[in-house]
């Protein structure tokens, strides 16, 4: 199995674009800088930030680094301060500091200290976006605001102790804190003997919205001031939502808020690309092969393919023949990995956009699944448990219905069936012959009708079975947040979900239709709106509406009511196979009389 975290070995082949950080980085012209390596849940980012730093330190040059994981302080008060804090603690911990930075350092940790925010207490600022630069970041304690707004007004609430502080600081000693904090950190820098610092911020994504401004406007207050180098890896939609949800809505603001504010930030956007075929397909031999060899001969194998791509990068593939090259017992090891790799990679490719973490994950199921193959005595061929997966994870009706087929003993029969395209007998599969994907699948080798298919679906178990947990657990990260918005029925969050869908894999798509599924099937009489929002999410494109087809075939009859046809009529309205459709709702006015003449009507 594999970590599923960051590595500072490069499978991705991504080396130009840690030399891209590191260029901009060490252009002395650019600092004070801010880079955003922006990217998927699961693209690279953690790792590329990791290879960056590892080379920065290697130069010897005077270059400090630091890794801030802003997920780690979510749970604090205020993730500004934090952020903070560790920073100086980093240099502190670092360096060794001479007693005049020593001095500084303490002087830096005590305005921390009055920037801190009492849990419960009245916070108190104007935000930088809105406010041409006055920071966010100042916060009196309970104690001082009270003293001071008693000054002014003699009866203190919240609305009115704000006031008075704005009234009588004029954000003077904002202003002046601010000042003097940057004048001092700049002091620490070069007293530190610190060339340049680079702080990486990772993990911002995870965040929840205030820690990400919150963590944004502290590095504000370093920014353009001396040799100071941010790098921030995050999804940067995340980030635009949560500009968003502070600012969108604040009178007189007449622009985009989320990317004006990006933009001031952060100078030099890098984005990373998904994998194609050819890079999937090497990432899993990697992989692969990291499993299946020493840590000496992977070493040595990794070095020579990287080698070996170098010389045609955008269409290098591996083959036996270049295996062979480097060594032949070797090349004779790895060859059901080659086979693997090179069956996975069109299709996780194509499911999972390329995402990195999204192919470990996938591999790391099917390598548990075998391991708990091997602790019953039984061997499961990993090409058949990677095929049957792949439905498993894109085809999630078809394998239900695998699995439906398979307690009733008919599944070789109708697989069977299938592969030679049987024309002349109806097949329990039917319903899926024409997608193109489930076509190519079936042709694809290994033959599953050459299998005994019931010790694979053993292992699969907990799969099978309608548990909403099984979607939820293989989304992204993005895709889980929609979901959960979509699950409390929100028109709002369905037009907002309805304008990212296209940014979405398809894998992600019919997961959430997936999901939604699940969590309406179970109940004992289908519920208005799990049946709308089902629909509504079905509905949004092509291949929604066929999965959505093939999820309304196995819903009972006796469990829809006439409240629920209009719903079913707009799906119908905008479906494109709505002969598909047409089947399902004519077996449901036989199987529910009760529902004919509501149905009829549309029909």
């Amino acid at each position: 199995m594999w970590k599923d975290s960051e590595t500072e070995i490069d499978y991705l082949d991504f080396s130009y674009i840690v030399e891209i950080m590191k260029e901009t980085i060490n252009d002395e012209k650019l600092l004070p800088s801010c880079i955003g390596l922006y990217g998927d849940w699961g693209s690279g980012k953690s790792s590329l930030m990791h290879m960056c730093k590892r080379q920065l330190e290697q130069q010897n040059d005077g270059t400090v680094c630091l890794l801030f994981n802003g997920w780690l302080y979510e749970s604090y008060d205020d993730a500004k301060t934090a952020i903070l804090a560790s920073i100086l603690d980093g240099i502190k911990e670092g360096r060794d500091l001479s007693g005049a930075a020593k001095i500084t350092l303490k002087a830096l940790y005590d305005s921390i200290d009055k920037f801190k925010v009492i849990k419960g207490g009245i916070k108190f600022g104007i935000d930088m976006a809105v406010a041409g630069g006055l920071s966010a970041i100042t916060n009196l304690t309970i104690k001082e605001i009270t003293k001071k707004a008693k000054k002014a007004v003699d009866n203190v609430d919240e609305e009115s102790t704000i006031q008075a502080i704005k009234d009588q600081l004029d954000y003077k000693e904002v202003r002046e804190d601010i000042r003097e904090f940057r004048e001092k950190f700049a002091d620490l820098i070069k007293e530190a003997g610190i060339k340049k610092l680079v702080i990486f911020v990772d993990e911002l994504d995870r965040c929840n919205p205030a820690t990400i401004l919150d963590t944004l406007e502290a590095m504000r207050l370093f920014l353009f001031n001396g040799n100071v180098s941010f790098v921030i890896g995050a999804d940067e939609r995340h980030v635009t939502y949560a500009i968003k949800s502070k600012f969108d809505d604040i009178e007189g603001i007449n622009m985009d808020i989320g990317k004006e504010y990006q933009e001031k930030l952060i100078q030099y956007p890098i984005r990373i690309p998904c994998m194609n075929k050819d890079e999937t397909e090497f990432y899993i031999m990697c992989l692969l092969s990291e499993n299946e060899l020493t840590t000496t001969e992977f070493d040595g194998l990794l070095k020579f393919l990287q080698e070996k791509r170098k010389q045609n990068p955008l269409e290098f593939s591996i083959t036996m023949e270049i295996l062979r090259e480097y060594n032949e017992s070797i090349a004779t090891r790895l060859n059901e990995s080659l086979v693997l790799s090179k069956q996975l990679s069109g299709i996780l490719t194509q499911g999972l956009n390329g995402n990195p973490r999204q192919c470990k994950r996938f591999l790391n199921t099917l390598d548990m699944r075998q391991k708990m193959a091997n602790y019953k005595n039984v061997t499961l061929k990993s090409s058949v448990l990677a095929k049957i997966m792949e439905v498993e994870y894109f085809q999630t009706s078809l394998f239900r219905k695998m699995v439906k087929l398979l307690g009733d003993n008919m599944l070789k029969t109708e697989i069977e069936g299938f592969e030679i395209d049987q024309e002349d007998k109806i097949n329990a599969l039917d319903p899926w012959k024409n997608e193109l994907w489930v076509k190519k699948w079936m042709k694809a080798k290994p033959m599953l009708s050459e299998e005994k298919l019931e010790n694979y679906f053993y292992f699969m178990r907990a799969s099978a079975k309608d548990n909403m947990f099984t979607s939820i657990e293989k989304m992204s990260e993005d895709a889980k947040k929609i979901f959960e918005r979509l699950l409390k029925h929100s028109d709002l969050a369905f037009n907002q979900a309805k304008v990212d869908v296209d940014k979405m894999s398809v894998f992600d798509q019919n997961q959430i239709l997936d999901g939604l599924y699940q969590d309406m099937a179970v109940d004992e009489r289908y519920e208005n709106e799990k049946i709308r929002f089902f629909l509504l999410w079905g509905g949004l494109n092509a291949q929604l509406q066929e999965n959505t087809i093939k999820y309304c075939a196995d819903l009972s009859a006796k469990k829809i009511s006439t409240s629920h046809i209009p719903y079913f009529e707009g799906f119908y309205a905008q479906c494109r196979n709505q002969g598909a459709m047409k089947v399902i709702l004519e077996q449901w006015k036989s199987e529910n009389t009760t529902l004919k003449i509501a149905i009829e009507e549309f029909l």
